[in-house]
């Protein structure tokens, strides 16, 4: 087909799709176009299913082109690299609402890249390339059960803002994304500014209704140039072996599910698997994989039915009782915060360091900001499962987590006017039974408080998990590692006291209704105030001062046009105040100086030395000088850093002088005060009288 142009309309948004020009050999390509951002979205699926696989092999890869943006990428390689955090949130963001679109057993090889070509600073590309990821499979021969379509949505002014710019979410006090189908919502990112739980579930159903226009725009699209679907071929169980396992396994499977002990409960399980296993090779001696597969799928079944039918959680726990809770702050001595949260069987040691604001990360890609100074970073090390594994760089989930805990403390730290420091934590997860993403909010909050951070309040973070059958539904909170596996919904919120700071929602089924959304945000609101209770029993505000390994900051403002007096030429003025003092300098160009040092007194030295040199000499004003050259009509004296002014021989004594060197010589201390300062700009001084002015 030659070049096909379709418009649909989100919101008072057009979103452009172009089909039929470039990259015809994927099954799938759509440009997409939103103002002047543009994306190009390919998808590509195997025409046979990878054998042996108990997983649906999808992958999202967002690559961003630097040129889009008009740069060039920075380091000494000067081409694109390993994904930027960004890139690796927008991968995930198209990931998880379009993976449970595939059917049970689907086990052919997808492959999704969106390659953003242009962006305009106004239009975001994230959106544009998730509705594009689904607009390609819908016209493709690759089968998929729904068609789901994505929108943001901002609260700017008092209003929701659908699909709002770079430049809206500044003052914004939602950054809302919903990903769903007609019927359902699959997919919810959010960070807030404690928005209230009312107004969440109105941004929910906002963009809900915005969604169901758009798939009725991208259907009739799909209808018109969609490709016939390929017929495939779905990784079943044999029915008969499906039976003889449920019948030896359930009650024993169901048995063992009794410890409230996640090592001992895995362990019991394995056990009643690894014995059904052995029985059953007997008879089907070539089934070893598939066997393991259906075990996983009754294990499953049991966990569902002993919620849903029983009201029984496997550890025993009420479906909305939080595990127990401990807290510790201070926990490393040396550390400028530090705080350990424990949950259950679930433990984040988040450790804080403050930094100067030379230390801020900056940022090499296609958003619209240059740096950021408060950092948040998740390890979630092989151990914390009691497994062995390989360490290395982070992976896509610890990226993830970290930026969701980011997202829920960004709004409660304070901004860099009142605190002038760059903020890094690091969480460390050391223990991991579910939920590990919300321990490390509370631990991070206890770490923040620590540290003497001003936070404007403290935050708490809550998963909640969803079991359905499609007629009854169960909420759970605080869920575990076998409810997360094994259920319908993962559902983090965290916030304060107030309102909700950041949400996160996957869904394993195909989506959930909003009143389960709405019953799942009230029981988490009940849930976060409960914790945050725990929390500030053992520290209830910010510590009144910092750790005294924490580096002091001073904030100075100058007028701009003396920043070129406290550089000097070739930055020999800032460097001796610096070999001086050991302290260190930060100039921005408004005129702002962050001087900062470890223990305060080369600080306050070096903001001496700076508003020495950019003082202003003033008409009457005394000055104990050094004269710094001698002439024959008189000496000149350096009354502040750089700043000289001549008094004339007749004004070094009160009697005539034949030579100035016979009252001052050049290093000589010299008490004077400033006659005039002409129109020139020459500041003429007397040293006659002066005591007695």
């Amino acid at each position: 087909m030659g070049l096909i142009s379709r418009n649909i309309q989100s919101g008072d948004k057009t979103i452009e799709f172009q089909f039929g020009q470039i990259a015809r050999q994927a099954d799938g390509s759509v440009y997409a176009r939103m103002g002047d951002s543009i994306v190009l979205l390919t998808v590509v699926g195997s025409k046979e299913p990878m054998m042996g696989l108990d997983f649906f092999p999808l992958t999202v890869e967002v690559v961003d082109k630097m040129y889009a943006a008009g740069k060039i990428p920075g380091g000494f390689i000067k081409r694109e690299g390993r994904p930027s955090e960004k890139s690796i949130l927008t991968a995930r963001l198209i990931d998880r609402p379009i993976r449970p679109l595939f059917p049970d057993g689907f086990r052919n090889e997808i492959q999704i890249i969106a390659s953003t070509l242009s962006v305009d600073m106004v239009n975001q590309p994230d959106i544009i390339a998730l509705n594009a990821a689904s607009m390609a499979l819908a016209i493709s021969d690759i089968p998929v059960e729904k068609m789901i379509a994505g929108v943001r949505i901002g609260y700017v002014d008092g209003a929701f803002v659908i699909n709002p710019t770079f430049q809206d979410l500044i003052v914004s006090d939602l950054d809302l994304i919903v990903a769903g189908s007609r019927d359902s919502i699959i997919m919810v990112e959010a960070g807030a500014s404690e928005v209230d739980e009312a107004m969440m579930v109105e941004a929910l159903t906002t963009a809900h209704q915005t969604i169901g226009k758009m798939i009725d725009q991208m259907e009739e699209i799909a209808k018109e140039i969609g490709r016939e679907k390929r017929e495939i071929k779905l990784a079943e169980p044999d029915p008969d072996l499906y039976e003889k396992i449920t019948m030896l396994a359930a009650p024993k499977i169901r048995e063992a599910m009794g410890s409230a002990d996640k090592l001992a409960r895995e362990d019991a399980v394995s056990q009643v698997k690894k014995e059904a296993t052995e029985t059953l090779l007997d008879e089907f001696p070539e089934a070893e994989s598939e066997i393991k597969k259906i075990l996983y799928s009754v294990e499953k079944t049991v966990v569902r039915e002993m919620i849903l039918k029983e009201g029984i959680r496997p550890d025993g726990r009420a479906l909305s009782e939080i595990r127990p809770i401990d807290c510790q702050v201070a926990f490393l001595p040396r550390a400028h915060g530090s705080g350990l949260f424990t949950r259950g069987q679930t433990q984040v040691l988040s450790v804080l360091t403050l930094g100067t604001a030379s230390e801020v990360q900056r940022l090499d890609g296609l958003e619209n900001k240059e740096s950021k100074r408060y950092l948040h970073h998740y390890n979630f090390p092989p151990f914390s499962t009691g497994e062995v594994g390989r360490l290395g760089s982070p992976r896509r989930r610890e990226v993830g987590h970290g930026a969701l805990a980011e997202r829920a403390l960004l709004s409660v730290v304070p901004d860099e006017l009142d605190f002038p420091y760059t903020i890094r934590i690091v969480s460390e997860v050391l223990e991991s039974n579910g939920s590990s993403s919300m321990a490390s909010v509370c631990g991070s909050t206890l770490s923040l408080m620590d540290a003497g951070v001003p936070i404007k309040a403290p935050v708490a973070g809550i998963a909640m998990g969803l079991v359905t059958d499609g007629k009854d539904s169960a909420v759970l909170s605080d869920i575990q590692g076998v409810e997360d596996a094994l259920g319908d919904m993962d559902f983090k919120v965290a916030g304060t006291a107030k309102g909700i700071t950041a949400l996160q929602m996957d869904m394993k089924a195909t989506g959930v209704p909003l009143d389960v959304l709405k019953t799942a945000l009230a029981q988490a609101k009940e849930g976060r105030l409960f914790i945050l209770e725990k929390m500030q029993s053992t520290i209830d505000e910010p510590r009144s001062s910092l750790s005294s390994y924490a580096p002091r900051i001073i904030t100075m403002s100058i007028n701009p046009e003396k920043i070129g007096e406290v550089i000097g030429p070739g930055g020999k003025v800032i460097r001796g105040i610096i070999d001086a003092t050991g302290a260190t300098i930060d100039v921005k160009p408004d005129g702002t100086i962050y001087v900062s040092s470890l223990d305060g007194e080369g600080g306050e030295k070096a903001k001496a030395m700076i508003e020495a040199l950019v003082k202003e000499v003033a008409p009457g004003e005394i000055y104990l000088g050094t004269v710094v050259k001698t002439t024959t009509f008189g000496a000149f004296v350096e009354l502040l850093p750089g700043k000289d002014g001549l008094v004339h021989i007749s004004k070094l004594a009160k009697k005539r002088i034949p030579t100035v060197e016979d009252v001052v010589n050049v290093g000589d201390k010299l008490k004077v005060k400033v006659v005039e300062i002409d129109e020139k700009g020459r500041i003429n001084l007397t040293a006659i009288d002066v005591d007695e002015a």
